[in-house]
């Protein structure tokens, strides 16, 4: 028969058999819980760490297109300039030359197709018509008179310009059919056409 100290050496192994496993199955349980937060907080500083390099890259990329964008509104920007300067060089060259035209030979039926344009648009049957000295020795008001059905005379000459200016009803119709002006009036539409010509593009 045992006796009383056995069984209390039995029990206390028991106990501390128990309290052992108990104390293992307790720091398993906590060592995998600590590997299950470190691993949950490693995910969460991977996933920010990534939507931080995105946001980065977006701002990146919108910043790099911004730039691009500005870039190229200044190239273009500078384009155009060069283009209006040549543009503008280009009409003054043409307006320089107008005194030339005055000396062409057939200068007498410019003047007189500028005169009939002149007249045709005002729609009057009595006018004035000034015009430069040139067109004023060649132009044949009387003719015009009868092709027209009105009745036209010369009123004082042009000091400047090359062509006619024509007016009405004592001065308050005019129309000014003078090269310059009528330049004045094609220059927005020919501005694309002589471009191209310039460039060397089919017009």
């Amino acid at each position: 028969m045992k006796s009383v100290e056995e069984d209390i050496e039995l029990l206390a192994r028991a106990i501390m058999t128990e309290a052992r496993e108990e104390a293992e199955q307790l720091h398993a349980e906590a060592k995998e819980k600590a590997e299950a937060i470190r691993k949950r907080a490693q995910e969460q500083a991977e996933s920010e760490r990534k939507a931080i390099l995105a946001r980065a890259k977006e701002d990146a990329d919108r910043l790099r297109s911004q730039s691009s964008a500005t870039s190229q509104l200044k190239a273009r920007s500078v384009q155009l300039d060069q283009r209006e300067k040549i543009l503008n060089e280009v009409f003054e060259k043409a307006r320089e030359r107008f005194g030339s035209v005055m000396e062409r030979p057939d200068y007498g039926a410019i003047a007189t197709m500028l005169a009939r344009e002149a007249l045709t648009q005002l729609q009057v049957k009595e006018a004035e018509v000034r015009a430069d000295a040139s067109a004023q020795k060649s132009l044949r008001l009387d003719e015009l008179s009868t092709e027209l059905n009105g009745k036209f005379t010369f009123g004082k000459t042009l000091e400047e310009g090359a062509g006619v200016v024509v007016s009405a009803a004592g001065g308050k119709l005019q129309y000014d059919n003078t090269l310059e002006t009528r330049l004045n009036r094609l220059q927005g539409s020919l501005r694309s056409s002589v471009y191209k010509a310039l460039m060397g593009e089919t017009v």
